[in-house]
Formats: C-alpha cells, sequence, structure tokens
C-alpha cells in the first residue's frame, strides 16, 4: 500500500511537469559547426592535438599577469602551434571571472559587434563551455553599438576554434562573453573599448582572435607581418592604424589584408594604459609548415599583454621638477603669445590623465583635469595648465602681474577602475568619477582632505554639486575610482 501510494505520487508529479520546465532541454548551447574543419572531430584526437602543442612551448613561463593575448584562428594544422605559444603563457591555476573572446566577423557586415546573448553554451566535442549571459546582456544595454546577431555566430570560427584550447588549459573554463566586431568605425570602436575596459581588469581575460597577412607571397609576408607585428608591440594604436593603411597601399601583391582582426586588435590596444607590457611570442605562416606552395600563404602571430604587476606609477623628484616647469612655461608662454618648446624624458612621455592646480594665497585661482590615457604627460600637463589659468569658467583668466603669486599643484592620475559598490572606494586614497548619461562629475583624493566628509556624503556631494545628477543620482550612475600623485 505504501509502495503504490508512493508509485503514484511519482506517476502523478510526472504528470503534472510542464516539459518546458526541464533546465537542461531549455539550455540553448551553440553547435561545434566547426569540428572536422578547422579542428578534429574526434574527442581523444583532439586532446591529444592539443596537448602537443601545448607541450611544445612547456618552457614558457605562465604569467599570472597575464591581461589579455592575440592568436590566430586557422585550421590547427597551420597555426596551432602559434595559437599553443600564446595559451602556454596563461596560468591554468588563475580563478578569472570570465573571458572576453573578440573576433572578426568573416561573412556579416555588421557595422558594429554582435555579443552573443541568447546562447547558454559553446559546444565542442571536448564538451560545452559556458555563456556569461549576464554580462553578453548588460554589454548589449550598455552601449548601442553592443547588439545581439545571430548570423554573426551561427557559423563563425574565429571564437569557436579558441575552445578547445581553453578546455584543455583550465580544468572548468570561466564563462565565456563571444563578440564578433565588424566594423571601420573608428568612434564606434572606441564607444566599444570604453564600454569593455571596467572590465579589462586582473578577474577576467580577454582573448583576441586574428590572423594577419592573407595570400601574399611567404617573403612578402614576411615583411608585412614584420611591420604589423611591431606596431602592435608599440602599445600605440595610431601607429598600429597607420601601418595596416600602409601595408593596404604599398602595392605587395595578392595581399588582402595584413589583419582579419584588426578591429578587434584596435579595441583591444584602446584600453591600454602605460602599466602594460606587450610581448611578441611566436611568427609563422603557412608556408612554414607546407613548404609545397610559397607563393599564396597566410601569417599568424601570437601576443602576450602583461600587466605590470607594481600598480604604482612613480615620478622622480626630477620629473615632478619638470612637470612643474613646463606648466609654468606653458602659462608664461600663452601671456607672452608664444608657443611652447619643452624637453622630456621617456617617463613624461607615457599617456596618463592630470589635473592641474592654481592657487594664489592659498585660494583656488583655477583647476582643470584630463582623464584620457590619449595623450602624453608632459602635453597634457601643458595643456591643462593653461585651461586652468584662462578656461575655467570659474574665474576670470589670469593676469601677467597674478603669474609669479600663482602656485602650480599638479595630480597626476591613476588609470580609472570601475566600482559597483562603496566598499570598494577609499576615502583619502582614491578620487571618485561618477558619470551617467552625458552628466559627469569628478572629486581628487585630496579633496577629501580638506572637507570633514563621510565617504557617502563625498559621493554625494560629487553627485549633486559636480555631475548634477542630485543627492542620490549616484546610486544607478556609473562609478570609477583613481589614484593620483600629488605634487
Amino acid at each position: 500500500m505504501i509502495y503504490l501510494t508512493i508509485l503514484t505520487t511519482i506517476i502523478t508529479a510526472s504528470m503534472m511537469m510542464n516539459p518546458t520546465d526541464d533546465p537542461i532541454k531549455n539550455t540553448n548551447v551553440r553547435p561545434a559547426t566547426q569540428a572536422g574543419r578547422f579542428y578534429d572531430g574526434n574527442a581523444d584526437r583532439l586532446c591529444h592535438e592539443v596537448d602537443s602543442l601545448i607541450s611544445n612551448h612547456a618552457g614558457n613561463a605562465a604569467c599570472d599577469n597575464v591581461a589579455a593575448i592575440i592568436v590566430p584562428h586557422a585550421g590547427y594544422y597551420y597555426s596551432g602551434n602559434v595559437a599553443a605559444a600564446a595559451y602556454a603563457t596563461i596560468p591554468t591555476d588563475k580563478p578569472y571571472k570570465r573571458i572576453f573572446l573578440l573576433g572578426p566577423s568573416h561573412y556579416e557586415w555588421l557595422n558594429g559587434a554582435s555579443v552573443n546573448t541568447a546562447a547558454d553554451y559553446y559546444a565542442t566535442p571536448l564538451g560545452k563551455v559556458e555563456v556569461d549571459r549576464e554580462t553578453a546582456q548588460r554589454l548589449t544595454e550598455a552601449d548601442s553599438v553592443f547588439s545581439y546577431r545571430p548570423e554573426a555566430h551561427d557559423r563563425e570560427h574565429c571564437l569557436e576554434v579558441q575552445l578547445p584550447f581553453l578546455q584543455r588549459t583550465f580544468e572548468t573554463v570561466p564563462p565565456i562573453v563571444p563578440i564578433i566586431i565588424s566594423t571601420n568605425n573608428f568612434s564606434k570602436l572606441q564607444r566599444m573599448a570604453e564600454v569593455l575596459k571596467p572590465y579589462f581588469t586582473e578577474e577576467n581575460l580577454f582573448i583576441i582572435s586574428s590572423d594577419f597577412s592573407h595570400y601574399p607571397s611567404y617573403q612578402d609576408a614576411c615583411e608585412v607581418d614584420a611591420k604589423t607585428g611591431k606596431a602592435i608591440e608599440s602599445g600605440d594604436v595610431e601607429q598600429f592604424i597607420t601601418t595596416i593603411e600602409q601595408n593596404a597601399h604599398s602595392g605587395v601583391r595578392n595581399l588582402s589584408t595584413s589583419a582579419c582582426g584588426e578591429f578587434a586588435i584596435i579595441t583591444l590596444m584602446l584600453m591600454l594604459d602605460p602599466h602594460y607590457t606587450i610581448k611578441h611570442l611566436l611568427y609563422q605562416n603557412s608556408g612554414d609548415i607546407d613548404d609545397h606552395d610559397h607563393s599564396r600563404v597566410v601569417g599568424y602571430h601570437a601576443f602576450a599583454f602583461l600587466r605590470n604587476t607594481s600598480n604604482e606609477f612613480v615620478l622622480t623628484d626630477t620629473d615632478k621638477r619638470q612637470l612643474k616647469e613646463i606648466a609654468y612655461q606653458s602659462i608664461k608662454d600663452s601671456l607672452d603669445g608664444k608657443r611652447t618648446v619643452h624637453p622630456h624624458t621617456s617617463t613624461l612621455s607615457m599617456k596618463c590623465g592630470a589635473f592641474v592646480s592654481l592657487h594664489k594665497h592659498g585660494q583656488l585661482r583655477g583647476c582643470i583635469g584630463h582623464f584620457g590615457e590619449d595623450v602624453p604627460l608632459h602635453e597634457i600637463v601643458a595643456e591643462m595648465a593653461r585651461a586652468a589659468a584662462f578656461e575655467d569658467p570659474r574665474f576670470v583668466p589670469l593676469r601677467r602681474e597674478e603669474l609669479d603669486e600663482i602656485d602650480i599643484e599638479i595630480s597626476v592620475l591613476t588609470p580609472m577602475r570601475r566600482i559597483y559598490s562603496l566598499d570598494e572606494f577609499q576615502l583619502h586614497r582614491h578620487g571618485i568619477y561618477i558619470r551617467k548619461g552625458y552628466r559627469s562629475g569628478t572629486f581628487l583624493p585630496q579633496v577629501a582632505d580638506e572637507v570633514n566628509w563621510t565617504k557617502e556624503e563625498f559621493v554625494g556631494h560629487c553627485s549633486r554639486d559636480k555631475a548634477g545628477l542630485g543627492w542620490d543620482g549616484w546610486r544607478d550612475a556609473e562609478l570609477y575610482v583613481y589614484e593620483a600623485i600629488v605634487f
């Protein structure tokens, strides 16, 4: 009787269960469309192949500070060795929160970027890799430059071919964020980088999928790819873009592109700041693998982008003195109608943000700053000094007779970091930057030394008085913190 009661309960529960309630059946799995084409479709053979490729680079020390890699996406026979050189640098035990996969579209023109917000998993012969759909969706909500276009992902190989390497590198692959980028609009690439940069932190890994020269002769490929590689190593996005354009107009026979993933690479480079080192790992082209035809080859590079383990940006006393002199001379030359020309060291050529504050008899006389990491430090200090003296709308322009009464204070800013809770904000150490829509405002870290506010009051005043968002407007705005070297 008891048995019949239990059986009846099970049958009744089974009849009441809606088949669509089964979470396994409900998952959306993007299939392995390239298995058997770009890589082996047999799981055992695929494991052996990937493990053998990575073992070729066992001497490459894994780096705890790997922020991003650039890897090729051709068939493993041709580009697998170069790809393995990059994957060998990734620490297998680092608990990355997620992995961003960025690559080009080979079939669809998007004039933007497509983030796969529909798939729960990507499949390969080695199993399934989870998609971080929440983050993917958040990207599409952050800026219209990101959307979901299923046709961009359905048959695209550039991201899929990375997955078996990840599956053999990590015991459990962190959730991925698959992004296909297809636009030559530089302002859109800047917007993508701006949205992605808050995720470009130690907790995440970025993988950029790109092959390089397509279809020139072996010798031409070596020469073109060397130029492109040096441009990437420079870390200068303008140099990279110029090199790509020069290659395109060089007259090299059969060269259809010198980097099919150039837009994804540009997006990565736009997120860089002086705290990264770019390491070239390996170059080969298809002619090195198959020497039967050197008339048409494809080039493959591997790079690792290393985040400097020391976040401290050091300025020597000489650097600080030179920056003070640059600021003073910039104001004086402006009063004299001259163009400022000043010497600078390699340190002062690093790109970072800075504020220049002018005080007269202890009272503020002007303060202007720039957050972007797109201008050399010596230039931004000269520009902000002029702006603080003559363009701060709160004060009348500085007069010549005031110049010798002015004290100059310079704040060199570290890269901004997105935060999601005030628990991450440290009063007196961090400056705060609040942004919502077209409104934004900031308080430098040293403002906390001049007032007797709690961190909530500090942020509230910034939100209301600087960003114009109201006292509680910061609660649904974007928050960023940064540090400052003040002298």
